[in-house]
């Protein structure tokens, strides 16, 4: 969980972190805008930081250190934790790690927006009423359409966007609700 968003679910102002955790405003204003790099601020600042809002220096620093993979990538991860899980485990593993908030406040849209369509698809798949936690991401979505890499090399070589519209029509509705065509998910390996 990043500063910003501990800091909203707690309810605790800059000023106060600040103030409480004795780390100057200032350099507290440049981590939280991401113009200082926690990783990089010393060990004593990460400690301060960590003991003002209970949270151990590691689970404070991990966020900060995952890299972000590729699109595609990401997706078969999600589709192989999908099938590894099964559906209701799926379902809640996904709810109690928050993933679908993280990436969104990273600005991470395009995984934000195909976790919350798998869980809403496999929500609907089994008759698991929605989440209303993320409400508020469901009103948005892609600015561009999202396509397979294979979708995408298929229109290159044919040098025509039939394969894009008809995948568009093939897709899963929880995933064109934010741009993304998607129309298997468990056919895995």
């Amino acid at each position: 969980m990043m500063i910003n968003e501990i800091m909203a679910n707690r309810n605790i102002s800059k000023y106060r972190l600040s103030k409480n955790s004795g780390i100057p405003y200032t350099t507290l204003t440049d981590i939280l805008s991401g113009k200082a790099q926690l990783e990089k601020c010393s060990a004593e600042t990460v400690y301060k930081l960590s003991k003002e809002l209970n949270i151990t220096m590691e689970d404070l620093l991990s966020p900060y250190f995952e890299k972000r993979c590729s699109f595609e990538l990401y997706k078969s991860n999600v589709c192989h934790r999908l099938k590894a899980l099964g559906d209701i485990d799926f379902i809640i593993d996904t709810l109690e790690k928050n993933k679908i908030r993280e990436y969104y406040n990273r600005k991470w849209y395009p995984e934000s927006f195909y976790l919350l369509a798998m869980l809403d698809y496999i929500s609907r798949i089994n008759e698991v009423p929605m989440c209303e936690d993320y409400s508020d991401l469901r009103r948005q979505s892609l600015q561009d359409v999202l396509y397979p890499s294979s979708i995408i090399a298929t229109a290159v070589m044919t040098n025509s966007d039939e394969a894009k519209q008809k995948a568009k029509a093939e897709a899963i509705p929880e995933f064109m609700r934010f741009n993304i065509v998607e129309s298997e998910v468990r056919n895995v390996v």
